[in-house]
């Protein structure tokens, strides 16, 4: 009762000091802006107004302005020790915006200061279960993670969170020298395999090749000429004649019986 008359009373003094009161009564909220409205305490129709013109008593009413449009909020390089035991540095980006201007007054006492320490304490948390090289490579799927569990635990105070990057990884000097020179034994032992497949496929070519030059005599002469030929384009002075290993065993056999 006494509500309905000091309401009463408030819309009296404005209809008395009418036009002049118009101006204290009338309020302008922006299209991104929604107003929440306040009658003695208890907000009005459980419902946030705007945008356009809206009306508020003297005396009995107050207002606040949310602002829906998004806000961007970085979280700053946090200390994170790895599930691997290794201490790195992360920093990231939260967009999100205010979805339900009533839930963030009335839920919450700072909307943007909870969601930016909720931020912070998710990034710690989720990254802390994971190893080195899954932060390195699973950034994605890690942002992906962190926005579903900012996106449920904010939904009580009006929040959505649209999207969560992770900016980056700082990692020690001494862990990145020794990313490197793991990085590069792993290169060379993959050169040595693939130097020792090469070599393996040249014998067996090879092998092919000498079956098929002792079934022809005349393709191992021509083979020579052609080995000539090449030796001679490059004006070397120095001519190599082959000479078969059966032609010295019989000369070696031959000198041992007139010995």
């Amino acid at each position: 009762i006494c509500g309905w008359i000091l309401v009463s009373l408030s819309f009296l003094l404005v209809l008395i000091t009418f036009p002049v009161s118009i101006w204290t009564c009338v309020k302008v909220i922006k299209e991104y802006e929604r107003a929440v409205v306040f009658r003695l305490g208890r907000i009005l129709s459980k419902k946030a107004k705007g945008p356009g013109l809206i009306l508020i008593l003297p005396c009995t009413d107050i207002f606040i302005k949310v602002d829906l449009r998004t806000v961007t909020c970085k979280i700053p390089p946090q200390e994170i020790l790895t599930k691997d035991a290794v201490t790195t540095q992360v920093d990231g980006v939260v967009y999100y915006r205010i979805h339900s201007a009533v839930s963030a007054i009335a839920n919450v006492t700072d909307v943007h200061s909870a969601t930016f320490l909720l931020a912070q304490t998710t990034l710690r948390n989720v990254l802390g279960t994971k190893s080195l090289s899954q932060l390195l490579a699973g950034r994605e799927e890690i942002a992906h993670n962190i926005q579903t569990i900012l996106d449920s635990a904010t939904d009580q105070w009006g929040i959505k969170v649209a999207r969560v990057e992770i900016k980056d990884v700082r990692i020690p000097v001494a862990m990145q020298r020794a990313m490197a020179a793991e990085a590069e034994a792993a290169r060379e032992a993959r050169a040595k395999v693939v130097a020792a497949e090469g070599e393996m496929n040249a014998s067996k070519a090879l092998k092919q090749a000498s079956m098929v030059l002792t079934e022809s005599p005349a393709g191992l002469q021509l083979r020579y000429l052609q080995t000539l030929t090449t030796l001679a384009a490059e004006n070397n002075s120095t001519i190599v004649f082959p000479l078969p290993i059966n032609m010295l065993e019989n000369a070696f056999e031959h000198r041992k019986l007139q010995n």
